[in-house]
Parts: structure tokens; C-alpha cells; sequence
């Protein structure tokens, strides 16, 4: 990316490094502009029923299923994925989400009766839930649909109007626009800004009810302390530094494959890729050897590419040239302290196409060991026992995901048990993800707050507690006045009722009986 004038920003497709347009800086009134139109926006969504919300996203749905290779080749231009990762990581999981929430929203999002303690009977207790109003959307640019569609409409389907903020690396700039508008989705309901950080800045000082954000732990610090001067309710699904850790008894071709394609998919930009892979002493020498053979064999992307042929690359070019530097400077740093690059280590010279790459004799010391590299890069490191994989899996700033791969499930349960992570599989890597039953979300520095699962929906809900009582003549006991005799009931109810060494229903109920009847004669007149 590279600043043409103060306000226009070229989008740069790093394949061939050629510049696909430019997008402009959203003004300060452009972002007022739009936040008031979603405000007006809000009676009119929240007056749907959820059912006639479904109604609208199966219009997303449908639209995309029909234009999905058109919107797949766009992704492919501005990410540098290959066509398969982009297919399965964008447009079947943007498919598989909408499905699944179109069934799951009825559901999850309907008023629920809950039960009321014995000491208020007669009332009933109910959660409904509501929207929150407007909310802001700031996706990254590693999944520049998914990650901007699906929490949106998840936001949508409980009654609130969106904005959405692409990143300007990879902004799809019309995209959005084009699939509401030829959707013949509800117009305006969700509403595309563009720009750098500091569009970003302007909408959250246009104080949406929510916002969130997916991207670095240094950007989400900075969205988190501007929000804070406004009480703004965050969500941050940041950096991830996922562990992988290998057992001796796991069918290695299997695991080998596995491993491969949770570092290498997406040329390792996803916030969960295999970061770190520590496998067993036993098998080390051997699983090192095959993997190494078979990561020579996958065919990277290069700048010449058909994009449009899903057999052209295995593994696609790194989307920025930052990104890029990050990478080759963990590599560095590794090397300069120690370790050994078995293939790959480099990109072709000029471009962003980068070889996927295996480094071993890796320690924590390392950059590569500690910091979100965010590339095609598998640091693989020995261990001998379960508690010194335990120990070094947790040896991390970050909390996303992770995997155990073991024939012994119920090992691999119990490590699993003990990694600190927000999500986690056993015997595959990512897939977490692709199950939108699941919340997705991190701990640590990889942040807090889920999406997706009954969770991640009604994260962008108000749960309104409601209690609902007769309008009787009855005076609750615990109303005034004050007296000593109900001061002596009610704490007598304490040992009848939740004192487990001496409860006793029927003095319980005969104290409640007799409260009861102090409340309607001691009233205040």
C-alpha cells in the first residue's frame, strides 16, 4: 500500500503488485453522515421480527451463492490467496454461517422464561433480547469478506443497524454495496466507510452502541482506549501465536498433512495458523523429515498465476509488504540465535510470493517462538513429556487456539483441558472456525469477547432482565416498614430454607406464610 496524496490510498494486488484503484479518507462529516443514517435506520430493523430479519439474510445468502466465483476472484486480487483457501476460508464458510444463523436466530434470540427463587413466589422472571443499537464493525484485511459480513449480519439478525469499517489494505471497495443492493437487501441497514485508521477514529467518536474489531493487538489497545472515553462496548479477536503439539502414538501421515495445511492455508495469515509445532521426541525425526519432503512439494504462488484456476497454487502470496518483513525478520532473528531452515526462508526477490517454510532447533528465545508471525512458517521443536509441552504451549502472550494431536483421547482431552487458549482441537488444527456453532474469540492478548454460538449472537444483544409480578393488594414482606419481627422472620428463613445442615421445608413454609400475612396488615398508612 502506498499513499498516493494525503487522502487517496492505492489498494495494490500482491500478486503482480499492480495498483487496482484507489479509495479515499471517509471526512469527518461523511462518518456523521453515516452514523446518522444508521440511527434513523434503527426503529426500522428493530421493528422486524427476527423471522422477517432471517427473510433478509437469505437474500445475502442466495446472492452470494449466485456471484460466488465473481466476489472469490475479487478476494483472490486484493488478498493473494490461492483460489481454494479463498473458497473455502470466504465463501463457503460466509454461506455456511448465514445458513446455519438463518435456523439457529429464532431460536437463540427469543424471549426466555427463567425460574424465580421460592422467596418470590408468585412473580415470574423472563431475559429478552434486544438490540443494542448501531454497531461498528473494524475487520482486518486478511478476510476482507467474511470478516466484515459475518459479524454483520449476526448484528443484524438481532436488530441492529452496522457500519463497517474495511481495513485499507484490502477494502473490496463496492463489494459490500453491490451484494446489498442487488440483494435486494434492506437498504442502508448495513453501511460501508472507508479510509486508514483515522476514518476509524472518527466513527468511534461517532459513538456506536458497540464495536468490533478484529486485527492487532496494537491497533485493538488503541480502539480500546479511544472507546473507553465513551463507554463504548468493545470486542477484540487480536493476534494469536497457536500452538500445535504432536504426540508419539498419532498416525504421522495424517498429523503431518494436518499440521501442513494449519500453517501453511491462507500462506499462513490467519490468526490461528500453526504458529508454534512442538512434537514428541520420539517421532521428532521422523515427522521433521516427512514434513519437510511433502512442504517441498506444495506448489506456492507465484506472479504470473491464473487466478482463476483453484489448481494454480497450494500456497498463496502474502497479502503486504509489511507483513513480509515481519516474517523475514523472525526468520533472522532465529537463525542469528540458533536455528535451522530446512526449506523455504525466503520469497522471490522483488514480490510477495514467500516458499513455505520448516525451522527446527528453535527455542523461546526466539522471535519466530513468541511473536505472531503471520506467514507460511512451521517452527518445530522437541519435547519429552506432558507437562513440559503443557508448560511450553502456555508460554505465550496469547490465547486464541491451538491443537493436541493423540490417539489417546483421553490425553488429549487432558492437555487440551490445560492450554490456555480460547479455542482448541483435538486431532485437526483451525477448524474451531468452520463450525459456526462454536463462539470463536481469545484470552490473554488475544483478546476477550466471542462471536459465533448462541454467544458470539447475543453479543450484540441487550439481555433486558424482566420480572413480572400481579398488580395485587398484596405489600411485599420486605417493603416498608421496616420492623423487628419481619427483620426476625426473614432471617430465620436463612436457616430454614439455604442452611443445608438444618433446613426444614415446613418451618420455612409456615414463616413464609406468617411474613406473608405481616405484609399485608403492617403497611404504611
Amino acid at each position: 500500500m502506498e499513499t498516493a496524496t494525503a487522502t487517496r490510498i492505492d489498494v495494490v494486488n500482491p500478486i503482480d503488485k499492480s495498483v487496482l484503484y484507489q479509495i479515499e479518507e471517509t471526512s469527518e462529516q461523511q462518518v456523521k453522515a453515516i452514523f446518522a443514517k444508521a440511527r434513523l435506520m434503527e426503529p426500522a430493523i428493530r421493528a422486524l421480527t427476527v423471522e422477517q430479519r432471517v427473510a433478509e439474510l437469505v437474500k445475502l445468502k442466495n446472492y452470494i451463492m449466485d456471484h460466488r466465483e465473481e466476489l472469490l476472484t475479487r478476494i483472490i486480487k486484493e488478498t493473494g490467496k490461492s483460489r481454494l483457501d479463498g473458497f473455502t476460508s470466504e465463501v463457503f464458510e460466509i454461506i455456511d454461517v448465514m445458513d446455519v444463523f438463518a435456523k439457529l436466530a429464532p431460536k437463540f434470540l427469543k424471549n426466555r422464561s427463567v425460574p424465580t427463587p421460592i422467596v418470590l413466589v408468585g412473580k415470574k422472571s423472563e431475559i429478552w433480547y434486544e438490540p443494542l443499537g448501531t454497531i461498528l464493525i473494524i475487520p482486518p484485511w486478511n478476510y476482507p469478506l467474511y470478516q466484515v459480513l459475518v459479524p454483520a449480519v449476526m448484528a443484524f439478525l438481532c436488530g441492529n443497524a452496522v457500519v463497517a469499517k474495511p481495513s485499507e489494505v484490502t477494502p473490496m471497495q463496492g463489494v459490500i454495496e453491490d451484494i446489498i443492493a442487488k440483494s435486494g437487501f434492506m437498504k442502508d441497514a448495513i453501511q460501508v466507510v472507508y479510509g486508514t485508521g483515522i476514518t476509524g477514529q472518527r466513527c468511534i467518536d461517532a459513538r456506536p452502541d458497540k464495536i468490533h474489531f478484529t486485527g492487532s493487538c496494537r491497533t485493538g489497545r488503541k480502539i480500546m482506549a479511544q472507546a473507553a472515553g465513551h463507554l463504548i462496548p468493545v470486542d477484540l479477536e487480536l493476534g494469536g501465536k497457536d500452538a500445535a503439539i504432536v504426540f508419539e502414538d498419532i498416525n504421522i501421515e495424517r498429523t503431518v498433512n494436518g499440521i501442513m495445511w494449519g500453517g501453511f492455508t491462507t500462506a499462513g495469515q490467519s490468526c490461528t495458523s500453526v504458529e508454534r509445532c512442538y512434537v514428541h521426541e520420539n517421532i521428532f525425526d521422523k515427522f521433521v523429515e516427512m514434513i519437510v519432503h511433502r512442504t517441498k512439494q506444495l506448489r506456492p504462488s507465484h506472479a504470473n498465476r491464473n487466478i482463476t484456476d483453484p489448481e494454480d497454487c497450494d500456497v498463496g502470496c502474502v497479502t503486504t509488504e509489511f507483513q513480509l518483513q515481519i516474517i523475514e525478520s523472525h526468520i533472522k532473528d532465529a537463525v542469528e540465535k540458533g536455528a535451522k531452515v530446512l526449506c523455504g526462508g525466503k520469497r522471490e526477490a522483488g514480490t510477495h510470493h514467500f516458499l513455505p517454510t520448516i525451522v527446527v532447533d528453535v527455542d523461546h528465545t526466539m522471535e519466530l517462538m513468541k511473536e505472531e508471525t503471520f506467514g507460511p512458517v512451521i517452527p518445530i521443536m522437541k519435547f519429552r513429556t506432558e507437562e513440559e509441552v503443557i508448560r511450553l504451549a502456555n508460554d505465550s502472550d496469547y490465547g486464541l487456539g491451538g491443537s493436541v494431536w493423540s490417539k489417546d483421547i483421553t490425553r488429549a482431552r487432558r492437555v487440551a483441558s490445560a492450554i490456555k487458549t480460547g479455542n482448541l482441537s483435538i486431532n485437526n488444527h483451525m477448524l474451531n472456525e468452520g463450525n459456526p456453532y462454536l463462539p470463536f474469540g481469545g484470552t490473554k492478548n488475544s483478546g476477550f469477547g466471542r462471536y459465533k454460538g448462541e454467544a458470539g449472537l447475543l453479543t450484540f444483544s441487550n439481555a433486558k432482565s424482566v420480572l413480572v409480578d400481579a398488580d395485587s393488594g398484596n405489600i411485599d414482606p420486605n417493603w416498608y416498614p421496616f420492623t423487628k419481627t419481619k427483620y426476625g422472620m426473614l432471617s430465620s428463613i436463612i436457616d430454614h430454607l439455604f442452611d443445608l445442615r438444618r433446613r426444614n421445608w415446613l418451618k420455612f413454609a409456615i414463616v413464609g406464610l406468617k411474613i406473608d400475612s405481616i405484609g399485608k396488615k403492617e403497611r404504611l398508612k
